[in-house]
């Protein structure tokens, strides 16, 4: 082959593999948005949702029937009445076709104060205000026309995410709840704060304290997610 023939096919080849990249990338970006539009779809979302796929190349990965890595990310989300922010998710293994499956997945999501706020009020019947005071939770109110304060440790039990009332002061008193009038301890054992709407499959894990509430964290494996889309209301 002459000189001339050499540049040419070297020219052709390159060609050519450029010509797959932005094949990858075009389709790439298409799943990419296709993937927001689904969320957007799906669940009543604040602001736009950004999602990345990850792996490369993308085709191989679409052939094969299975995505390696998807990530998202949404300012916020109503689930059953109750706000959140700064949602993440994080899946493996994602398949491309129906059923749609999560080998595995991880989504974090952080209940606002004032979302805590809403629930604790529901469940207690009592007029107390959440905060977070230097990575504690905080309540305070007035019950029968006393001062109360006291901690609030979430925790994680059974899927179910709970909120142990400790450190109670009670008409500047320190008590335990136990020793607090039974109408009122009642409702300060074990408040379950509920978390509603997750694919099912997926369950509570965790929850921590953070500056602007608590942050909660679901997993789950072979997730299979709804077919359709839930009807308009």
């Amino acid at each position: 082959m002459s000189g001339r023939g050499v540049v040419g096919a070297i020219v052709v080849v390159v060609v050519l593999a450029g010509g797959v990249l932005v094949a990858d990338r075009v389709t790439h970006s298409t799943a990419e948005r296709r993937v927001a539009e689904a969320i957007e779809q799906n669940l009543e979302v604040v602001g736009t949702p950004t999602v990345e796929i990850g792996g490369f190349p993308f085709l191989t990965q679409l052939l094969a029937g299975s995505v390696d890595d998807v990530t998202g990310a949404v300012d916020g989300v109503t689930l059953e009445g109750i706000d959140a922010t700064d949602v993440t998710i994080d899946a493996q293994d994602v398949s491309t076709s129906e059923p749609y499956t999560l080998g595995t997945v991880t989504i974090s999501a952080t209940l606002p104060t004032a979302s805590i706020d809403q629930i604790v009020a529901d469940r207690s019947q009592l007029d107390i205000t959440v905060a977070v005071d230097g990575g504690t939770l905080t309540a305070t109110g007035t019950v029968l026309g006393l001062e109360l304060a006291a901690d609030l440790v979430p925790r994680v039990e059974d899927g179910r995410l709970l909120a142990t009332v400790d450190n109670v002061q009670f008409a500047g008193l320190t008590v335990s709840v136990a020793d607090l009038p039974r109408a009122i301890g009642a409702r300060l054992t074990d408040i379950e704060i509920p978390v509603s709407g997750l694919p099912e499959g997926l369950v509570l894990s965790d929850a921590t304290v953070v500056a602007d509430g608590v942050r909660v964290t679901a997993t789950g494996t072979d997730v299979v997610l709804p077919a359709e889309a839930p009807p308009a209301r």
